[in-house]
């Protein structure tokens, strides 16, 4: 569903009145004309190699919270609270996930501004098609469902427009490049040349599983990605979200198929994983601290609850505000 931009201004610019939000909308496509141009200058500067090592330097030591975003009894995002509990941990990215409720996309427009003035960073998820009808569930990342060029080139454009969003990223890709095959590292070569072209800056991180290393897809897709993010469930001794013994070895095993200055950034699952138990606050301390040592950055899937889940977003409060005074990584 594409809203149209009366009913996006509902939702963008509730408190507004009819004539200041046909204001804030021409202020925002003044906004979006002026990172256009910007986009271009950074294209027309900014050699390959240049821009390939701009991106990775803006996801380095990367440190928040996936997903799990509070939300009001309408079912839209609470965006105030989740400010506020991302500044309470000191958090320095939110990684937002398409997926939940139609209007997430439009909802992404109002929160990067929000997110901008709190100095926080943001990176986006789309679903694959393995998640997605009619293979799996019946939602899809709306509104451009599976169309990833188009959200590659939107993803783009709005990354001009706020320059804090710095990463988008494809959940469960490495199924889809190995298991599925439901695409080819062609059609994402395409892809990624459609976004830069728009901006060069633009980081792409895909999601990456222990489970689905294998070198020769590896080497298809390592020139074209700028890190992996990298679900942690002790994939190369069994599968469990108990043992947090060989999160430095898939880190290194992930940097030798993708190259050693591959950038990985561990997810640490907060949250239940379907069909396993559920993590406990020590399980999550113990793989963030690993990470820390071993990755390029760490997210907690899903964003925790400060009240139902008080114990485990204490452990995230406290490794964070050591994170953020020892700014350093690695």
């Amino acid at each position: 569903m594409v809203l149209n931009n009366t009913d996006r201004d509902r939702i963008i610019y509730p408190c507004l009145k009819p004539s200041a939000t046909i204001f804030a909308r021409q202020c925002s496509l003044l906004r979006l004309l002026i990172a256009i141009l910007v986009g271009f200058t950074l294209v027309v500067s900014a050699s390959g190699d240049d821009a390939a090592q701009a991106r990775r330097r803006a996801t380095h030591g990367t440190f928040g919270t996936y997903a799990g975003e509070p939300r009001l009894r309408t079912g839209h995002m609470d965006a105030q609270k989740l400010l506020a509990d991302l500044t309470d941990l000191k958090a320095n990215t939110y990684h937002y996930l398409i997926w939940h409720a139609k209007t997430d996309w439009d909802y992404l427009h109002a929160f990067l501004p929000l997110a901008r003035e709190k100095h926080i960073k943001v990176w986006v998820t789309v679903l694959p098609p393995t998640e997605s009808p009619p293979m799996y569930g019946d939602t899809y990342s709306e509104p451009f469902r599976l169309d990833f060029k188009r959200w590659a080139v939107e993803i783009a454009k709005l990354s001009l427009e706020e320059p804090n969003l710095v990463a988008w990223s494809l959940d469960d890709f490495s199924t889809d490049a190995t298991s599925a095959h439901t695409f080819t590292a062609q059609q994402w070569r395409e892809i990624l040349s459609t976004a830069r072209a728009i901006n060069p800056m633009l980081a792409f991180v895909p999601c990456w599983y222990a489970q689905h290393l294998d070198a020769k897809v590896a080497a298809e897709y390592r020139d074209l990605v700028d890190g992996v993010l990298f679900p942690y469930m002790h994939a190369s001794k069994g599968i469990n979200f108990t043992d947090t013994d060989t999160v430095e070895l898939e880190v290194q095993q992930l940097k030798k198929v993708f190259g050693k200055d591959m950038p990985v950034f561990i997810d640490v699952y907060c949250s239940r994983y379907v069909g396993y138990n559920d993590t406990t606050p020590d399980y999550v301390e113990r793989v963030m601290r690993a990470g820390r040592k071993s990755a390029d950055g760490v997210l907690i899937y899903t964003h925790p609850d400060k009240r139902k889940a008080a114990a485990k977003y204490g452990v995230v409060k406290k490794l964070f505000h050591e994170w953020a005074d020892r700014p350093s990584w690695n």
